[in-house]
């Protein structure tokens, strides 16, 4: 079985960093090295179809969960905490119900077990209307995905998956005709039955409608131990938007 990429910092207790849609290991270096020197050995993955991971069509959160196991089994990581943002907090909560023994603690960063309807319609619009066979720069792939997308942060976000796949030919790093193929199986909510009850973390962004009120019987149900805080300032990328205080109620919780 092919193994999913990941970047490791620091040693001591194993932490596994996942990462949201269309994101990478990347958008976590910054927080990585801080948890690092915290005296925790960071995995930080590329989930299948991210970053520097494996192209595969087969993509849901079943196959998902079994990378993150088989990573783990692998490197004989046990005992692990866990982070996961958006996309990458679905599948650390499916890991964590279905694997307890292997998940210490748990924090979700700006993500609810129910299920989202699909709602990144202007970002694929965005990234399919990108013709890479009439070999653009990196400024003309930028123009184009901006006529969809107004966003400038979610922009950069997406232009960090633009690569040279030859020294003359760019393209994107993730697996776009996978994404195309099913657009609900990253909205998909956790299984009715699911259920871990070690001390879980669920961290909203102040500005972000991913976790609403109503959204907090639903994760007592599933995860009876934990607790729900607000990062200030902050939207869904809420790590990035406000990274000293995700830090500080991360290992506040951690401790």
């Amino acid at each position: 079985m092919e193994l999913v990429y990941a970047k490791v910092e620091g040693s001591g207790k194993p932490m596994v960093i996942i990462h949201g849609f269309l994101g990478m290991s990347d958008n976590w270096k910054t927080l990585g090295t801080k948890f690092a020197e915290l005296g925790y050995e960071v995995h930080l993955l590329d989930m299948r179809n991210h970053g520097r991971s494996f192209h595969s069509m087969e993509f849901n959160y079943d196959v998902m969960v079994r990378d993150v196991v088989a990573y783990c089994e692998a490197n004989h990581l046990k005992d692990i905490v866990v982070i996961g943002h958006s996309m990458g907090g679905k599948i650390a909560m499916k890991l964590a119900t279905e694997h307890s023994s292997l998940v210490s603690k748990l924090i979700i960063a700006d993500m609810s077990p129910r299920a989202y309807a699909p709602h990144h319609q202007d970002v694929m619009q965005a990234l399919n209307a990108v013709d890479f066979s009439t070999n653009p720069s990196r400024e003309e792939v930028q123009k184009r995905i901006e006529q969809f997308v107004s966003e400038a942060g979610v922009v950069q976000f997406l232009m960090k998956n633009v690569y040279r796949v030859t020294p003359t030919q760019l393209g994107f790093r993730f697996n776009l005709e996978a994404f195309n193929n099913d657009d609900e199986a990253i909205g998909q909510a956790l299984e009715p039955e699911a259920f871990y009850d070690k001390p879980t973390l669920f961290l909203k962004g102040a500005l972000s409608n991913y976790i609403q009120e109503s959204d907090e019987e639903l994760i007592k149900k599933h995860f009876p131990n934990a607790k729900i805080e607000t990062v200030s300032k902050a939207g869904h990328w809420l790590h990035a938007d406000n990274p000293t205080e995700f830090l500080e109620k991360s290992t506040a919780f951690l401790k």
